[in-house]
């Protein structure tokens, strides 16, 4: 690609991020058009469709979900790692509202051109939580596919203007659900260890 052509790529991406991120991801391509100053044909023909543009959008966050899985694998615990990895991927969906509801639906969609990021996101996840249930720190009774809507359903509650205050919490409570309890404890207990000295509750009596 010209250094021209993909200078104009660039900014149609930054300008289409920053309406997504206002808007939705059921943002006008018009509008996005206008505000990046050229017409729709030329933005068309950069993106194709609506999830062309999308994939181009996720596709940098995408790969370091997936470098994070690969490194989590080797530098974490199994839970934590698990834990740890979801957490990314719910604030990573969350960047552009809208976006599970066209990430769930190109999953099934082979010729969508976001299914091939997102099979690779589950099976990052996929490879975590087999990892996590191999020694016996995770529920066997669920696989990477319900891991995926388990975490698409925390990405959209977040969305939600009712639900977003709550979502830390919903999210702690699936975690719950998917680790064992031994698991719990054990993330529990890091959770304590990791809290500051200065934010300890001072013991009381003698």
């Amino acid at each position: 690609m010209r250094a021209d052509a993909r200078k104009n790529r660039d900014h149609l991406l930054a300008v289409a991020g920053a309406v997504i991120t206002e808007q939705g991801v059921d943002a006008s391509l018009r509008d996005i058009a206008r505000r990046a100053d050229v017409g729709l044909a030329t933005l068309l023909r950069h993106f194709p469709t609506r999830e062309a543009l999308l994939e181009a959008l996720l596709r940098t966050n995408f790969d370091e979900l997936a470098a994070r899985a690969d490194a989590l694998e080797t530098s974490s615990l199994p839970d934590d790692a698990l834990v740890s990895w979801l957490r990314d991927f719910v604030a990573c969906a969350r960047d552009y509202r809208g976006v599970v509801t066209s990430m769930m639906t190109a999953i099934q969609d082979e010729q969508s051109a976001l299914h091939a990021s997102c099979v690779t996101m589950r099976a990052a996840g996929t490879r975590l939580l087999d990892r996590a249930q191999a020694e016996g720190l995770a529920r066997t009774d669920i696989d990477g596919t319900d891991l995926f809507a388990l975490a698409g359903s925390l990405a959209w509650l977040g969305d939600q203007p009712s639900s977003a205050p709550r979502a830390d919490h919903l999210f702690d409570v699936v975690v719950s659900a998917i680790l064992t309890s031994a698991a719990s404890g054990s993330a529990e207990r890091q959770c304590r260890a990791e809290t500051p000295r200065g934010n300890a509750t001072a013991p009381s009596g003698p």
